[in-house]
C-alpha cells in the first residue's frame, strides 16, 4: 500500500559568529580575505535557497564585535550617532532577507542601549528566552522577559507533489547565561540571566500549545562532552538536544563545525579519546542525541544548513529524517575561494568598510622589532609581552594615584595570545618593525574587555599557571615517534601568561586540571622553579594581579579567581590601554622578557611536535630548537617540531 501522506522539505540556514566579518577583508593586515566575510556567505545562502524551495535563514548572534569595523561603529562613526542609524551589519543582512536571529554573548560588549538601538535596524525579528529583566532584591528571581522569548513563524512551504501548506515554526532564542559574568558592567542589575535547558523545559511545551509543528531552537552555546546538565553550563548542547520537542538546534560560540566537511577535520570535542565520534553525535547526518544540529564556524567562513524532511499524519507535521552540512566559502587544502563575493551586499557596506579601513591604519608608534604569535604556545612571546607590559603601566599609576594601600604589593600581568590559530591557520598576529597603526593594537588585543585586578596570595598564582599549563599533552620522554604538545580541546585565548613572575613547564608530567578546570589530580604540578624576583614563590605572599574582566570574572573556569579580592574595577579598555602605551613610548621593544619556558625533557629522545601556520617559517633563523617538518595538517596548519 502505497504512503500518499504529504511530505516537505524545510532547509533551515545558519550563520553565526560573524564578529563584524562583513566584508572578506582582513583589517589587521589590510588586506582581502576570501575565506571569511558576510558578503561571500551571502552568495552561498542563495545557492541554498535556489535548491530548496522552502528556506528559513537564521543567525546565531556574535554580529556587532570582533573586527575594526565592530570598533569603530559602536564607538567613532559620527553616523551611528543618528536616532535611524542602521549597523553595515544589518544592512547586509536585511538584504540577505533573514528570517529570524537570537543573540551571542558579544552582543553585550557594548551595553544594553546601544545594543537596542542597533537592533532596531534589522528588518527580522530576534529571539531571547533566558534574559529576564533584573526586578529583584536578591538578582536571582525571574520576571519578565527583556527581549521576546520565542515566536511561531507562519510559513507557506511546498510539498514533494507540489501543494502549498501552512507551516507553523517555533523558533526559541537562547544564550549562554556567563553573559553576566563577562559583562558585569553593562548588565549588573539591569537583567539576570537563566541556565538555557531549564529555560527550554519552560518554553517549548508552551509553543507546542500554542500549535507549532516543528520547533527550532537558536543556542548561542557550543558543545561540551562533560556537560552533564549542570546548571548554569556555558555549552549546553548536549543537554539542550535532551529536550522533548525540539526538532533542530542551530549552535555556536565555540567557532566550531559541525558536521565536519569531512572527518579528518571534525573537532576533537565531538570525539572520544580513541579519536571516534562520541555516542551522542552522529557526524554523518548530524544528529547530537537523535536531533538535527549543526554549527557554522567563524566569521562567514562556512554557511550551515539542516534540511529537515516532514511527513503530515492527521493534521501533525513530524520529522521522518535529516541532514544536516557545512559549506565552505574558501578551500584551506587549494588555498582558492568556492564563492565570489556578492557585489550588491558590498556596495551596502563599501561605505563603513572603507571608513574603517581609514580608520584601522591610523599611526600611534613605532616598533623596533616585529610583532608575531606564532610560537605563542611553546614559548614566550612579543605579542603577549606588549599587552602584559602595557597593563603593568596602566596599573602603577592607576595604584599611585587611587589606592596607594596597594602601592607595596607587587603587581603581576596576566596575557594570552588570542590570535593562535582559534580560527584556522591564517589566524595569527604578525606585525612588521616600523610603523603600528590602530589595526596592530587591534590585532594584538582582539576583544572589548575591560582591565581588572585582583589581590591573590602566591598559592593562587601557583592554580592559576597548573590550569593555564593544561593545554599541553602529556609527553613520554621515552617513546621515539612524533608525540603532539597541544591539547586541542584547550581553548587558545585560556592559555594564560603571567609577567612578573619566572617558571618552567614541565610536560612530562600529568596536568593538573582539565581544560574546564575540573582538578584532575590533587597531587599533579607541572610548574618548576616558580620564583618572584630571583627567589623562590612564597604561598602566602600578597600580589596584584591585572588582567581582563573575562578572566576575573570567572571565563575559562580558573580556580579560585572569582574568590579574589577585586582591588581595580577599571571601565577602561584593555585595547585602549594598549593603545595609550604605545602612544606614550612613541617607539617599542617588544621582545620576550623569556620568563617562562617549558622544561628541558630529560634524555632528549622525544620528538615533540606543534601546529602553527605555515607563515612561521619566516622567523626560523631566529629560532633553531624549532623546525617545521614540511607537513601541513587536514585544517592547513604547518607541523612543527620543537627541541627540548
Amino acid at each position: 500500500m502505497n504512503d500518499q501522506r504529504p511530505r516537505l522539505q524545510l532547509r533551515i540556514l545558519e550563520t553565526t559568529d560573524i564578529h563584524a566579518n562583513v566584508m572578506d577583508y582582513d583589517y589587521y593586515k589590510d588586506a582581502p580575505a576570501a575565506d571569511l566575510g558576510l558578503v561571500r556567505t551571502a552568495s552561498l545562502v542563495k545557492q541554498a535557497r535556489d535548491e530548496v524551495p522552502n528556506t528559513l535563514l537564521v543567525d546565531n548572534g556574535d554580529l556587532i564585535q570582533g573586527t575594526p569595523l565592530g570598533t569603530y561603529v559602536a564607538k567613532i562613526d559620527p553616523l551611528m550617532k543618528l536616532e535611524d542609524a542602521v549597523h553595515p551589519v544589518y544592512l547586509a543582512m536585511n538584504e540577505m532577507d533573514y528570517d529570524i536571529a537570537t543573540f551571542g554573548n558579544h552582543e553585550f560588549n557594548y551595553g544594553l542601549e546601544f545594543l537596542d538601538r542597533m537592533i532596531r535596524g534589522a528588518r527580522f525579528p530576534y529571539v531571547n528566552a533566558n534574559i529576564y529583566v533584573d526586578e529583584s532584591q536578591d538578582h536571582r528571581e525571574f520576571g519578565k522577559n527583556k527581549y521576546t522569548p520565542y515566536t511561531i513563524l507562519n510559513k507557506t512551504c511546498r510539498d514533494t507533489n507540489g501543494d502549498m501548506h501552512e507551516l507553523r515554526i517555533g523558533v526559541i532564542g537562547l544564550v549562554t547565561p556567563q553573559i553576566m559574568e563577562w559583562d558585569q558592567a553593562h548588565l549588573q542589575g539591569q537583567v539576570v540571566t537563566r541556565d538555557m535547558t531549564d529555560t527550554a523545559m519552560e518554553f517549548i511545551p508552551q509553543m507546542k500549545k500554542e500549535g507549532a509543528d516543528i520547533i527550532i531552537a537558536l543556542a548561542h552555546t557550543g558543545f561540551d562532552s562533560s556537560d552533564d546538565g549542570r546548571q548554569g553550563a556555558e555549552n549546553a548542547v548536549l543537554s539542550l538536544s535532551k529536550v522533548p520537542g525540539i526538532d533542530a538546534i542551530t549552535f555556536s560560540h565555540t567557532h566550531k563545525v559541525f558536521p565536519a566537511v569531512d572527518f579528518s577535520r571534525l573537532d576533537p570535542k565531538f570525539k572520544d579519546k580513541q579519536g571516534q565520534p562520541l555516542p551522542e553525535v552522529d557526524d554523518v547526518k548530524g544528529k547530537i542525541h537523535g536531533v538535527a544540529a549543526v554549527q557554522a564556524g567563524y566569521g562567514g567562513g562556512h554557511l550551515g544548513g539542516i534540511d529537515l524532511f516532514l511527513v503530515q499524519h492527521e493534521g501533525q507535521w513530524s520529522v521522518e529524517d535529516s541532514q544536516s552540512w557545512n559549506r565552505a566559502v574558501y578551500d584551506v587544502e587549494q588555498r582558492k575561494a568556492l564563492v565570489d563575493a556578492d557585489a550588491g551586499i558590498m556596495a551596502r557596506v563599501q561605505q563603513a568598510h572603507e571608513a574603517t579601513v581609514k580608520y584601522a591604519n591610523g599611526p600611534i608608534g613605532m616598533t623596533s622589532a616585529p610583532i608575531f604569535s606564532y610560537f605563542a604556545l611553546v614559548q614566550d612571546d612579543p605579542s603577549i609581552q606588549i599587552v602584559t607590559n602595557a597593563q603593568t603601566w596602566y596599573t602603577e599609576k592607576y595604584i599611585a594615584n587611587s589606592l596607594p594601600q596597594y602601592q607595596e604589593l607587587p603587581i603581576l600581568s596576566v596575557g594570552s595570545p588570542f590570535k593562535a590559530g582559534r580560527n584556522g591557520p591564517s589566524e595569527y598576529t604578525d606585525v612588521e618593525a616600523g610603523p603600528i597603526a590602530i589595526k596592530s593594537a587591534s590585532d594584538l588585543y582582539l576583544y572589548d574587555n575591560l582591565l581588572k585586578a585582583v589581590k591573590v596570595k602566591g598559592e593562587i598564582v601557583k592554580e592559576w599557571l597548573e590550569m593555564s599549563a593544561g593545554i599541553y599533552h602529556t609527553i613520554d620522554p621515552s617513546r621515539k615517534e612524533e608525540q603532539p604538545l597541544l591539547n586541542p580541546l584547550f581553548s587558545v585565548y585560556n592559555f594564560d601568561v603571567i609577567d612578573g613572575i619566572t617558571y618552567q613547564i614541565d610536560i612530562t608530567q600529568p596536568p593538573k586540571y582539565s581544560p574546564e578546570g575540573e582538578l584532575l589530580n590533587k597531587d599533579a604540578s607541572r610548574i618548576l622553579n616558580l620564583r618572584y624576583q630571583g627567589e623562590p614563590l612564597n604561598p602566602d605572599q600578597e600580589f596584584i594581579v591585572v588582567m581582563n574582566n573575562y578572566r576575573a570574572f570567572g571565563g575559562g573556569q580558573f580556580p579560585r579567581i572569582q574568590e579574589a579580592e577585586l582591588v581595580l574595577d577599571s571601565a577602561d579598555e584593555n585595547r585602549q590601554i594598549l593603545m595609550d602605551y604605545i602612544i606614550e613610548q612613541g617607539q617599542i621593544n617588544p621582545r620576550a622578557d623569556h620568563n617562562w619556558s617549558l622544561a628541558p625533557i630529560p634524555g632528549n629522545q622525544a620528538i615533540v611536535t606543534f601546529t602553527t601556520s605555515p607563515e612561521a617559517v619566516k622567523y626560523l633563523e631566529a629560532f633553531p630548537h624549532i623546525q617545521f617538518t614540511g607537513k601541513l595538517d587536514a585544517k592547513g596548519f604547518g607541523i612543527f617540531s620543537l627541541n627540548l
